[in-house]
C-alpha cells in the first residue's frame, strides 16, 4: 500500500478543488463549502452498540424524541391507505387521511393494548381491534366500543387516538412521538439545497430491499459513513475512487462527504494497475490494485488465485484455502469472486477506464448526461460533471443517508425490534422524473432475511456485491468489540468526520 502522510486533511494526490477546476460545467458553490468538524479525538465506548441499558436508554430519548423518517407519501397515496412504522420496541401507524392529509397514531389499542395492524393495509375506513372490537375511524376519533355502558368514562374526548406529531420533507414522511418537539422545518435547517437540481419531489422509489443484519443499528450505519473502509472492504473500487481525498462536511443535523471517482485511488501503486488485465470481468477475473494478485472464479465457491510472481491456490467464497502453495487471499475479492452472482454477471466485461483523469472524469459525465437525457432533456446539459460522476453522500441524524446528485441511494438503518445486536438494512433507490411529471408507483419492499445473500434482489444490480462486501465485517464487528481491553472505540479525525458527528449528536440527544 502506498504511503499517503501529508499533513493535511487528505491524502497524497490531487485534491477535491483541484478536480472542480477540470470540470467541464459550472459547478455548484456547495461542492466548494468546507464545513470541517473541529478535531477530536472522538472516542465512545463499545457497550453502547450491545449494552441492553443502552438500548433502552435510546428508546426513551432518542427514539421517543427525534424526528425520523417514517415512510414515503407514495407508500400511502390512497385516502385509508395505512403503513406499520416499527422502530425498536415501538410501533405506530402512518395513514393517509385526506388527498393532502397523513396522520400517525400509537399502534395500539387503548383499551388494553394490543397492535392494530399488524401489516400494511390499504383503503382503511376504520381501525378495528382484532381482540374485543374497539373501533376509531382513520383519524384517530373513537368510533365504537362494545357494551359502552360497560366503560362510563370512555368517550370519544378521552379515548380517540392520541396523534402523533407528522412532518413532511420532499415527499417523506417523518414523525415525531414528542409533543413538544420543535418542527421538522426547524430541525432539518436549509437541507433543501443539498439536494439541487433534482429533489426528492422529482424522484420516485423504483427500489426498496431491507435485509436484517446481525449487529447493532449504529455499527451498520457507520459502515456506509465513510470512504476510509474502502481500501480494505472494497478493493474493486481501487482502480476507479479517491477514496482517501475524500471530503467530510457538517452542516447542523446533516453531515456530508463527497468522493472522486474517476482516478485512482491514492493509496495505489499506478505501475501496478499500468497495463489493463487480460480479459478482465467485472465479477469473474479482477485484479487486485495494492498487491496485484489475480482473482478468478473457476465455478461459484471456488476462485483461482495467482500472484505476481506465479504462485497459485484454490480458494472459496470465504477465503477459505482449498488447495495450491498459496495459503492466504483476500476475503473480500474472494467474496466478489467466488460468491452468488445474477444472470449474466459472470461475462460482464470490466468497464473500468485509463489515461489522464480530466479525460477520464468527462467521459463518465458525458455518458451519464446522455443516459439521462431521454428522461430529463436538456435539463442535463447544465449539470456539472461532478454531479454525474462523483459519490456525493449525506447522513441526516439520527438514521438515514440520503444520496446527492444522480446517485439514487437513500439508506435508513434501524434497530430490529428489542434486539440491541440486530438491525435492519434498508436501501432505496430514488430515480429522477422530467420536471412536472406525475412520479410513478412506489416499489414494494423486498425483505431479505439474516442468512439470505443481496443478490437474492436482482433489483440492486451491481450494488448487492458491493453491499456483500460490506457486511462481511459487520457481525464480527459486532462479536470483536466486545473483547477491547481498553473500552474505547476511536475514530479518525477527518476521515471519520460523519461518524464522530454522529456521536456527537447522539450524545447531546441522549443527555437531555
Amino acid at each position: 500500500m502506498v504511503e499517503t502522510l501529508t499533513g493535511t486533511n487528505r491524502s497524497k494526490g490531487i485534491s477535491y478543488d483541484e478536480l472542480l477546476d477540470m470540470d467541464t460545467h459550472e459547478v455548484p458553490s456547495k461542492f466548494r463549502e468546507d464545513r470541517p468538524m473541529e478535531p477530536g479525538p472522538t472516542i465512545v465506548d463499545p457497550s453502547i452498540y450491545y449494552s441492553r441499558d443502552f438500548f433502552d436508554l435510546e428508546v426513551e430519548r432518542l427514539w421517543k424524541r427525534v424526528w425520523q423518517m417514517a415512510c414515503h407519501e407514495d407508500d400511502i397515496p390512497n385516502v385509508g391507505d395505512s403503513l406499520v412504522y416499527d422502530i425498536a420496541s415501538l410501533s405506530f401507524i402512518i395513514v393517509r387521511t385526506g388527498d393532502d392529509e397523513i396522520k400517525a397514531f400509537p399502534n395500539a389499542c387503548l383499551h388494553r393494548g394490543r397492535a392494530l395492524l399488524t401489516e400494511d393495509t390499504e383503503g382503511l375506513h376504520e381501525f378495528r381491534c382484532p381482540f374485543h372490537g374497539w373501533g376509531w375511524k382513520i383519524d384517530g376519533t373513537l368510533k365504537e366500543v362494545p357494551c359502552q355502558w360497560d366503560f362510563p368514562s370512555v368517550s370519544e374526548k378521552t379515548h380517540s387516538l392520541p396523534p402523533v406529531k407528522v412532518g413532511r420533507w420532499q415527499g417523506w414522511v417523518f414523525i415525531n412521538p414528542d409533543d413538544n418537539a420543535e418542527s421538522l422545518e426547524e430541525f432539518l435547517g436549509d437541507i433543501d439545497r443539498h439536494f439541487e437540481p433534482i429533489p426528492f419531489e422529482r424522484r420516485y422509489k423504483s427500489v426498496h430491499v431491507a435485509k436484517k443484519l446481525r449487529c447493532n443499528w449504529k455499527a451498520a450505519q457507520e459502515a456506509f459513513m465513510e470512504a476510509y473502509h474502502v481500501v480494505a472492504t472494497h478493493p474493486t473500487l481501487l482502480d476507479v475512487m479517491g477514496d482517501a481525498n475524500s471530503k467530510y462536511d457538517i452542516f447542523g443535523k446533516l453531515s456530508r462527504a463527497i468522493s472522486p471517482n474517476g482516478l485512482l485511488s491514492p493509496h495505489v501503486n499506478p505501475a501496478l494497475v499500468e497495463e489493463p488485465l487480460e480479459d478482465a470481468k467485472t465479477y469473474s477475473k479482477v485484479r487486485h490494485a495494492l498487491s496485484g494478485n489475480i482473482y478468478e472464479r473457476l465455478e461459484e465457491g471456488r476462485v483461482r488465485v495467482t500472484t505476481r510472481d506465479g504462485q497459485t491456490g484454490i480458494f472459496d467464497e470465504a477465503a477459505h484455502h482449498l488447495e495450491g502453495e498459496l495459503h492466504h487471499a483476500d476475503v473480500q475479492l474472494c467474496n466478489w469472486v467466488g460468491g452468488p452472482l445474477a444472470e449474466g454477471m459472470e461475462d460482464e466485461p470490466d468497464p473500468t477506464t485509463r489515461g489522464p483523469i480530466p479525460e477520464r472524469r468527462k467521459a463518465e459525465a458525458d455518458a451519464q448526461r446522455e443516459m439521462w437525457r431521454e428522461t430529463l432533456g436538456n435539463e442535463v446539459d447544465q449539470i456539472s460533471d461532478a454531479e454525474f460522476v462523483d459519490t456525493i453522500y449525506y447522513n441526516l441524524f439520527p438514521n438515514i443517508s440520503p444520496w446527492g446528485c444522480f446517485d439514487p441511494i437513500f439508506y435508513r438503518f434501524r434497530p430490529n425490534g428489542d434486539n440491541p445486536e440486530e438491525c435492519i438494512h434498508e436501501i432505496m433507490l430514488m430515480l429522477p422524473v422530467a420536471e412536472g411529471e406525475k412520479r410513478p408507483e412506489a416499489a414494494k419492499i423486498h425483505w431479505l432475511d439474516f442468512d439470505d445473500d443481496y443478490i437474492e434482489a436482482p433489483e440492486l444490480g451491481m450494488l448487492a456485491k458491493v453491499f456483500n462486501q460490506d457486511v462481511v465485517n459487520l457481525p464480527h464487528v459486532q462479536k470483536g468489540m466486545k473483547s477491547i481491553k481498553s473500552k474505547e472505540i476511536i475514530f479518525a479525525d477527518y476521515g471519520e468526520t460523519k461518524i464522530r458527528h454522529f456521536h456527537k449528536l447522539l450524545k447531546e440527544q441522549l443527555s437531555r
